[in-house]
């Protein structure tokens, strides 16, 4: 038995007018680390609100843990955690209250499964008696992952938890969720951070309510199917400019300081020959190297290849 599966699931808001999940089937593993991957927009929210039965999709079936969402809400709800993407506890209890109240809705207490949270409690228990409005972004993350965990679900739900937290806390997240996962628990993330994507187990990558891909991250970027190039010159505006009009050039797109760029099947087939070709527009200090392509990479490709297939997709997901 599956953890998790969605079968042909469609939902529309706006009376149908939007389109925020199109016809998504998946199915993953008990005990596994899931990545759903993709920007704001992409439907991952209107997903998770499905699975955590607190949304009604217009089409196609879902179930967690083997229990239907729609007959059997109440048993998935006692089953499962939910860290929604926006803070959502009680801003005016303080820490321990806002545990004491999550575990008692759940018939527990924090005694009970205080070795499944004992390792994100500990960082936090130091504030105890502050108000949860009062913590950092960080402290709020852990004191959600907490009351998340504190009834000791089989699926973990976690929707965005990274998403405005710094770049320490962010890397410490994830560390619990590989400790968590090693007490047999099933975890399933978004996240719009492709960086993040490397250390799920598998993932999803969604664009426009769409699945366009669902392997392990080190398959998505095996299979980028050409050459993909490093590119730099003085004036990266207008390299990025005169290379998109270049027959020459399938794709360049900008990468921090430097172009990402693929080439057609033409006369250029090495990144000396790119270098060459750059040089003859006129570009100065021009650096060519050819590169190891990333999550990000196979995500902006089959975004492109899903929208020529679909040009008449609407781009006005939630």
């Amino acid at each position: 038995m599956k953890a998790v599966t969605l079968k042909n699931i469609v939902k529309t808001y706006d009376e149908g007018k939007v389109l925020a999940v199109d016809d998504i089937s998946l199915e993953i593993d008990k005990g596994e680390l899931f990545g759903l991957i993709g920007p704001d927009g992409a439907g991952k929210t209107s997903i998770f609100r499905i699975l955590t039965t607190l949304l009604l999709a217009d089409k196609g079936t879902a179930s967690v843990d083997g229990f239907d969402v729609v007959k059997d809400y109440v048993s998935i709800r006692e089953r499962i955690g939910y860290m929604p993407g926006k803070f959502s506890l009680y801003q005016d209890l303080t820490v321990k209250e806002n545990l004491h109240f999550f575990a008692t809705l759940f018939d527990t207490t924090i005694q009970e499964n205080y070795e499944l949270i004992k390792d994100i409690y500990d960082q936090i228990k130091p504030f105890n008696n502050r108000r949860a409005g009062k913590l950092s972004g960080g402290m709020k993350q852990k004191l959600a992952l907490c009351c998340a965990l504190i009834h000791k679900p089989e699926v973990l739900f976690l929707d965005e938890p990274t998403t405005g937290v710094d770049a320490v806390s962010r890397r410490e997240f994830w560390e619990m969720l590989k400790r968590l996962k090693q007490q047999g628990i099933t975890i399933l993330v978004s996240t719009p951070y492709m960086d993040e994507a490397i250390l799920c187990e598998r993932i999803a990558l969604i664009q426009h309510g769409r699945l366009m891909s669902v392997d392990t991250p080190q398959n998505i970027i095996a299979a980028y199917p050409v050459k993909l190039y490093a590119v730099k010159a003085d004036n990266l505006y207008t390299l990025l400019s005169d290379l998109r009009k270049s027959e020459q050039v399938e794709s360049s797109f900008a990468f921090g300081e430097y172009l990402h760029v693929t080439l057609t099947s033409g006369d250029i087939s090495n990144a000396s020959e790119l270098k060459k070709h750059i040089a003859a527009q006129g570009h100065t200090n021009i650096e060519v190297e050819e590169m190891a392509p990333t999550i990000e990479d196979s995500f902006i490709r089959l975004t492109n290849e899903n929208q020529n297939r679909n040009p008449l997709h609407k781009f006005n997901n939630r």
